[in-house]
Formats: structure tokens, C-alpha cells, sequence
């Protein structure tokens, strides 16, 4: 995750590709560590461009997390937000909105609404809210979002800062 976040994708990729074949050797393929691996997989290969990839593997990813773990937990919850992100980058705007306002919803009866999951959730909400034109709806999820952070995460928290730059590019 060091190594994405530093922008070698391509060493990022690797690693994580090594992680999840020894994850899957020694706990299973089904374990929630090995699902974790696996979505952190699947999220470089959509930076990456592999959209095909991420979300062959974020499909695989939600339904043993939906087996293992149920509907409501928080790693099935992100892996349902992670799953709408790459179904919006490819162009399928009301699937992605579909699955982020279910795991919007969850996110909210089961975590609450300031729960930091919920709030990411809203923000990707916002964002293809804004995609398919909603710019008021988009920015008042947006808004909604930035006072939850701001009030649990701080004014200068990365997620904060994030939505700020959000905000002001919508």
C-alpha cells in the first residue's frame, strides 16, 4: 500500500500480487484477510487502467465477503463502494449509484452517520452523483460529507482535505 501511495503501481502490483497467493495459501481463499488482500489488489489494478481486472476481482471480493461476513459488515460494506467506484470509472453511472446508495444506506443503520465508512461512501455517492449531472444533489452530499469529517476527523485529516478538493472541483 506504501509503494501505490508513493505511485509505483507496478511494484505495488507485484507485492500485493505475492500477499494474496501466499494469503490464499495459508488462510484460505475466503479468510477476511485474504479478502482485504485481495481488494487492495484490485485497487491498483484500477489505478492501473485494469478495470476489466479490478473489478473481476471487487466481484469476487464482495460475494465472499457477503458469504463470510454478512451484508452489513464494514469490509463487505467497502468492498460494495469500492465495486461502484470501478463500475462508475467504466462508464456504468446508475450501477455505480445503485450499489453506493445501498452501501450508503447500510453504512448509516448499521455504522452511523458520521462513521468514517459512511462518510467515504457519501463522498463516492456525490461523485457520481455529479457524473450523471446532479451538481446540486452532488454538492449538497458533498457538504454533508465535509461537516462529518470535519467533525470526527479534523479540519487537516487527509479524507477532509480530499473532500475539500471534491468540493471544489464539482
Amino acid at each position: 500500500n506504501t509503494l501505490h501511495a508513493q505511485g509505483d503501481l507496478v511494484g505495488a502490483r507485484k507485492l500485493k500480487e505475492q500477499a494474496l497467493d501466499a494469503c490464499q495459501r495459508v488462510h484460505g481463499k475466503e479468510d477476511p484477510r485474504t479478502l482485504t488482500v485481495m481488494m487492495n489488489l484490485a485497487n491498483t489494478l484500477h489505478a492501473q487502467g485494469d478495470l476489466v481486472g479490478a473489478r473481476k476481482l471487487k466481484e469476487h471480493a464482495l460475494d465472499a465477503c457477503q458469504q463470510v461476513l454478512g451484508n452489513k459488515h464494514p469490509n463487505t460494506l467497502r468492498a460494495l463502494n469500492s465495486l461502484g467506484e470501478t463500475i462508475r470509472t467504466q462508464g456504468d453511472l446508475v450501477g455505480a449509484r445503485k450499489l453506493q446508495e445501498q452501501a450508503l444506506d447500510v453504512c448509516r443503520r448499521v455504522l452511523g452517520e458520521d462513521h468514517p465508512d459512511a462518510l467515504t461512501v457519501l463522498s463516492s455517492l456525490a461523485c457520481t452523483r455529479g457524473m450523471q449531472g446532479d451538481r446540486v444533489g452532488a454538492r449538497k452530499l458533498l457538504e454533508q460529507a465535509l461537516e462529518g469529517h470535519r467533525r470526527v476527523l479534523g479540519e487537516e485529516h487527509p479524507d477532509t482535505l480530499t473532500v475539500v478538493n471534491l468540493l471544489t472541483e464539482l
